[in-house]
């Protein structure tokens, strides 16, 4: 079976975000009020190949700990599906 796990990456809450403070200064600057805080992350989309959900949700899992993530600083969440192509017209 094959599944799409899209995948959310962000700094953790008390890490500070130099990105998040230029994107918020260049919106501000642009004349967007309002905006009280900007945070920068990462998304990511993996087709995966897997005997079932189970075995799959481990594997993303494992992913996002080993190299999607730096568990230090960044925390991650993903959603996981049935891909489209695995079903039928």
């Amino acid at each position: 079976m094959e599944f799409l796990a899209t995948i959310y990456v962000k700094l953790k809450p008390t890490v500070n975000d130099p990105q998040g403070l230029t994107v918020h200064g260049a919106l501000k600057s642009l004349g967007f009020l309002g905006i009280k805080s900007v945070r920068v992350g990462k998304y990511l989309e993996i087709e995966i190949e897997s005997e079932s959900y189970a075995e799959a949700e481990a594997r993303v899992q494992e992913m996002c700990l080993q190299l999607l993530t730096n568990p230090v600083i960044e925390e991650s969440r993903f959603d996981l599906v049935l891909s489209s192509s695995n079903q039928t017209s």
